[in-house]
């Protein structure tokens, strides 16, 4: 019951979002509209861009490290037959567990033939293209991948990368390691230019002078003609059938792992793609109106590409720490290990986004579905939420909220 005695305390009645003192967010400047002032300068056309960076929610609590970065303000290399942008924890600090690149080859364009010394995950985003290997047990793979599909490469894996007709390959590359830079790579040419001709024509058994005119300077992308015939590829390369492990995965002809009507997630990783045994991933797909639940991920950073639409995401970290941002496509963002956050669509087209883990399965835990596992009344004691209301909660992980 309140007291009536006037020499008493006041105090207003709690509202939703920050509870620790001093207050922060624009609701409590009502009172007070010059603390929102900002008279400095300014660029509108990046404002526009982060409504939630400078009117961020009332919930919103101090700050934590970016996790926001794009392609879109990555230098993109170009040379004849494509090119490319990337993300390394060098340009992305928070990035620790998975660099970035984003790659385009024309038809016929050439990534030449090389090799990392850290995996490589990718997947299409346009296009298609020609993708060959050789696995470490000698046995070689011709195939033809196209939007939706993802390739596995583990450390060490020779490969070249070739773009379709009739218009080319463009794809988002994951590596396992946030250091790894696409201009770091060992490449075929680097590689004869840097040994000794007679070294050369003694591995090869042929005279020296057939090295004559190798080049000297590593060609990375370069035109080409567009490759023939698949089945005569293959051949040429004596692929085996069914020889080698599976270096492709149709990912977005997979089987969900939730669907409803707000969205769904397919996976891939060591459970249905074999290969994959240091990056697992989720393409997960929202409708408008709907979001990607409350979650969070325990057994590695979540790092995610945004393919289409609009969405924001709050991360919440102790602290406690809140921030919320937005994206758009071409945009990245990292979540670290066990934070929790959402992924909302906040526009009128589909969203759809990968999350990308450097680990060898999928994994997370659900905020709903914790709680729908927790007695009733220890959960009402936290949340002071009624037992009836929290009966209406959802009694499993939905991975996407179904449009209500």
């Amino acid at each position: 019951m309140e007291s009536t005695d006037p020499t008493a305390p006041h105090h207003e009645t709690p509202t939703l979002g920050n509870p620790d003192l001093p207050p922060e967010g624009e609701g409590n400047t009502l009172a007070d509209p010059q603390s929102t002032a900002m008279t400095g300068p300014r660029n509108p056309v990046i404002e526009s861009q982060f409504p939630s960076q400078l009117h961020a929610p009332g919930t919103d609590i101090s700050t934590q490290p970016m996790f926001w970065s794009s392609f879109n303000i990555s230098p993109r290399r170009v040379q004849a037959g494509g090119w490319a942008r990337e993300l390394t924890r060098q340009d992305f600090h928070i990035s620790e567990e998975i660099a970035g690149v984003n790659m385009y080859l024309q038809a016929g364009g050439i990534r030449e033939l090389h090799w990392h010394q850290t995996a490589e995950w990718a997947v299409m985003t346009r296009g298609k293209c020609r993708v060959t290997t050789l696995s470490r047990d000698g046995r070689p793979s011709v195939e033809d991948v196209e939007e939706g599909d993802l390739w596995f490469f583990p450390a060490g894996t020779p490969h070249s990368l070739q773009g379709l007709g009739p218009d080319g390959a463009e794809f988002v590359l994951a590596f396992d390691d946030g250091d790894q830079s696409e201009s770091n790579t060992l490449l075929l040419t680097d590689w004869f230019a840097h040994t000794p001709p007679d070294v050369l024509a003694k591995n090869f058994g042929v005279v020296q002078e057939a090295f004559a005119d190798i080049p000297l300077h590593n060609l990375w992308i370069f035109p080409g003609d567009e490759p023939g015939d698949l089945a005569q590829d293959q051949a040429d390369a004596g692929v085996e059938w069914g020889a080698a492990e599976p270096i492709i995965f149709r990912l977005s002809r997979s089987q969900p792992l939730h669907e409803n009507s707000g969205g769904s997630i397919r996976i891939a990783d060591s459970t249905n793609f074999p290969l994959s045994n240091t990056v697992a991933a989720a393409l997960v797909t929202v409708e408008p109106g709907s979001m990607r639940e409350l979650h969070w991920h325990p057994n590695a950073d979540e790092w995610q590409y945004y393919l289409r639409g609009s969405a924001r995401m709050t991360v919440f970290d102790t602290g406690p720490h809140a921030n919320t941002t937005d994206f758009r496509p071409g945009d990245v963002g990292v979540v670290r290990k066990n934070l929790g956050h959402y992924v909302e669509n906040t526009g009128d087209d589909v969203l759809q986004f990968l999350e990308v883990f450097r680990t060898d399965r999928y994994e997370e835990v659900s905020l709903a579905n914790w709680l729908a596992h927790v007695p009733p009344s220890l959960v009402a004691a936290h949340l002071n939420i009624d037992e009836a209301t929290l009966a209406t909660f959802p009694r499993a992980a939905q991975g996407i909220t179904p449009l209500r």
